[in-house]
């Protein structure tokens, strides 16, 4: 942003660490500061059909756990799990709205932390549906359950305050930034709200948080074109930039809806869209329920660190009913899910990375 550094925050002064109480994933065998693993995944988008799931699911209280209970293994078996919260939340009781002014069910946020995830980024095209106080909110819920933040903010200080977490004894520190806000402007006087893409920023960022201890940084960047698997060319030219800088070591990407490649560039992974974690559009496209999870495993070396395994593990919203978000890796084979599966390794792979490395469990 023009003339502010906004770095990825969590409330408090100083670098933030937060004691890893995670067991180990099988991924991770090695000891602890030799390596450890990350799972990111897609887009939570709560649109009001989830909600009326997870009524029903709750016996009239809102209960998104059983929607989300496919990917827990998964999520909670990683040493660190990213989540992107696209949407703001709504007070505790509502009201509650869907597309295209978001007001999420609190309770979202419950069952986010019941899943196994760590943190969430922030930064989205929906951030400001709400304003300030569905900023606040949301960040309020997520601190209220421990789950950390980043990519908005309540104050100056909190956004200038890099966010990096404890994950085996490794400091690691996550950035979130987005292409813009739905034509929404920013509070004047209030840049930090939301952290907006700009190279320049980010990078700024990045710096700050390894000056600040991190040993690797992780950026979420919300970008690309709606329902589009390709890439832009701003996609493009980011990525290289970005990945061109010593201080990002891996770039995760959300916005599209749909599932968009993986691509090693400047020998760093980055997976340019990982479609939806859990929506229900009002018209789905097929590809709006095909997701995928990305799990990467970071080895010291030389003191250095660097991936040293990348997968991706294909999920499917299964409309039902009941709604059901399913991992396609462990999920019993149905046809639809065989031509999720498909689907995902075409686009994923598409740009080369099963040649650079990229795997999925059973393929």
């Amino acid at each position: 942003m023009t003339g502010a550094v906004l770095l990825a925050g969590c409330a408090g002064g100083g670098a933030v660490t937060v004691p890893d109480t995670k067991p180990s994933s099988s991924a991770s065998a090695a000891p602890s500061r030799d390596s450890f693993t990350v799972v990111a995944t897609g887009d939570v988008l709560i649109h009001p059909k989830l909600t009326e799931q997870a009524e029903a699911d709750g016996n009239g209280v809102i209960d998104y756990r059983p929607l989300l209970a496919g990917v827990k293994p998964l999520v909670s078996g990683a040493d660190l799990g990213i989540c992107h919260l696209e949407t703001p939340l709504a007070p505790a009781g509502g009201p509650y709205s869907g597309y295209p002014s978001f007001n999420a069910p609190p309770e979202i946020v419950d069952a986010l932390k019941d899943t196994g995830y760590d943190t969430c980024s922030t930064a989205s095209n929906h951030t400001l549906d709400r304003g300030q106080s569905g900023v606040t909110r949301t960040l309020n819920k997520l601190d209220a359950v421990g789950v950390k933040h980043t990519g908005s903010a309540r104050s100056a200080q909190e956004a200038g305050t890099p966010l990096i977490l404890d994950v085996r004894g490794v400091r690691v520190a996550q950035l979130s930034f987005a292409f813009g806000f739905n034509g929404i402007e920013r509070p004047a006087g209030k840049p930090w709200l939301a952290n907006q893409i700009d190279a320049g920023d980010i990078l700024a960022a990045a710096r700050a948080a390894k000056r600040a201890g991190a040993e690797v940084v992780i950026a979420s960047l919300h970008w690309g074109v709606e329902y589009q698997h390709e890439l832009t060319g701003e996609q493009e030219e980011l990525a290289e930039e970005l990945t061109a800088a010593p201080e990002i070591d891996l770039i995760i990407g959300h916005h599209a809806h749909v599932v968009q490649p993986f691509e090693k560039v400047n020998g760093k992974w980055v997976a340019f869209g990982l479609g939806n974690q859990v929506a229900r559009h009002d018209e789905p496209r097929g590809s709006t329920e095909e997701g995928t999870a990305a799990r990467f495993r970071f080895t010291r070396a030389d003191g250095h660190w660097t991936v040293d395994q990348a997968e991706y593990l294909p999920s499917l919203i299964d409309l039902g009913p009941p709604l059901r978000l399913r991992d396609l890796t462990t999920s019993p084979v149905t046809p639809r899910g065989t031509r999720a599966l498909a689907d995902t390794d075409r686009v994923v792979l598409s740009r080369g990375a099963g040649e650079q490395g990229l795997t999925r469990p059973g393929r």
